[in-house]
């Protein structure tokens, strides 16, 4: 057994956890050795108690190592390991790193500038359509975008991301092979093709209420700040945004309407001495060493048009029902025939093309 298959084991206990493992390491120097070791060497290691050291002990009879890594084979997926050079930088900084990431996609070195983006999953219009905008202003201008694939904010995150033809990241709560939000099948595929979905947990893992902050701590770890688009006071993104400020990151948050409760938590954050923020300058204004403005694209508006313009079906399909006379949302999806959310998605990119402007009370022009 090699040290990739040990720590696979060890990451399916449910008694050990990135700090245990620590404390074990230390003491057996490697992981074959702590799967190795009897229950009484392993009590001997502070911090490991009778339960933990007697899953160890028995590992054999309380997980299938052999099935699982058939497992990873047969989905296509591979795992990381903190000794790999492709294992994120900024999540080994961490004081709980995970023991091993099943990756489906690749994780670059250039995803180290990334940055999380988190909400609600019962989101307002405003909320989508924001987050969207802020995705594909980031993405364009090469910051990753890291988010957790659920309902509302998260989604329309990696939405934005994947029309500016950007990186996004999708950190999972459960096992890889599940899809959680069911409907979000079609888009943890295009996130795989063009990032990485991501997990800590085994296969099979399904989600819970102990999964989800597992999971934020890593969005939080992964990236160089977090911003929070909408989010009550009740909300998990608020989690994230807490273990963002634990690992010493920045935190933005953008302001909603005063009387939504939707948009307390940001507020809140905002009190608290998050930036506040309107656009993607001010998440990149704060680490301007990294994507100084000679750096980004030319045009008056660095999150503008792309210099090609090139348009996807669904664009050329929204964009053929737009005119220089102004029509409603509802009219252009009765006439492009298309769902309200993909007319959403076409519209906000064809804005960021300029090719399509947006006026007040939700109607839409063609620029040119």
């Amino acid at each position: 057994m090699n040290s990739r298959e040990a720590l696979v084991a060890l990451n399916m206990l449910e008694h050990v956890g990135p700090v245990r493992l620590r404390q074990l390491l230390l003491h057996f120097e490697d992981a074959p050795a702590i799967l190795a070791a009897s229950r009484s060497a392993l009590e001997r290691v502070p911090g490991i108690g009778g339960e933990t050291a007697a899953a160890i002990a028995d590992w054999e009879s309380r997980i299938d190592l052999v099935a699982e890594l058939q497992r990873i084979q047969d989905f296509g997926c591979h795992v990381l390991t903190s000794q790999d050079e492709e294992y994120p930088e900024l999540l080994r900084q961490i004081y709980d790193p995970p023991i091993v990431l099943y990756v489906k996609g690749r994780l670059e070195a250039r995803d180290r500038n990334a940055v999380a983006m988190v909400g609600a999953r019962r989101t307002s219009h405003y909320g989508l359509e924001t987050a969207r905008k802020l995705a594909y202003q980031l993405a364009y201008i090469g910051v990753t975008v890291v988010s957790g694939g659920a309902r509302g904010i998260d989604t329309a995150a990696h939405q934005g991301a994947l029309t500016a033809k950007g990186r996004t990241v999708a950190v999972l709560g459960t096992g890889i092979n599940l899809v959680f939000p069911p409907e979000n099948a079609q888009l943890f595929e295009r996130i795989a093709a063009q990032g990485a979905v991501l997990t800590q947990f085994p296969f099979n893992r399904q989600a819970d209420r102990q999964t989800f902050p597992i999971r934020n701590r890593i969005v939080a770890g992964i990236t160089l700040g977090t911003l929070v688009v909408e989010a009550g006071m009740n909300s998990g993104a608020l989690i994230t945004a807490n273990m963002a400020v634990e690992n010493g990151r920045q935190v933005f948050a953008v302001p909603g309407r005063i009387d939504s409760p939707q948009s307390k938590g940001c507020h809140d954050l905002i009190k608290k001495g998050a930036k506040l923020c309107e656009g993607a300058e001010d998440v990149l204004g704060e680490f301007e060493y990294l994507f100084p403005p000679s750096n980004r694209p030319s045009g008056p508006d660095p999150a503008s048009a792309l210099p090609a313009i090139e348009l996807l079906p669904n664009e050329e399909r929204v964009l053929a029902e737009v005119n220089h006379a102004e029509r409603t949302m509802d009219e252009i999806i009765q006439r492009a025939g298309l769902p309200a959310s993909a007319v959403s998605v076409a519209l906000l990119a064809l804005e960021m093309k300029r090719l399509v402007r947006q006026l007040p009370g939700r109607l839409f022009v063609r620029v040119r």
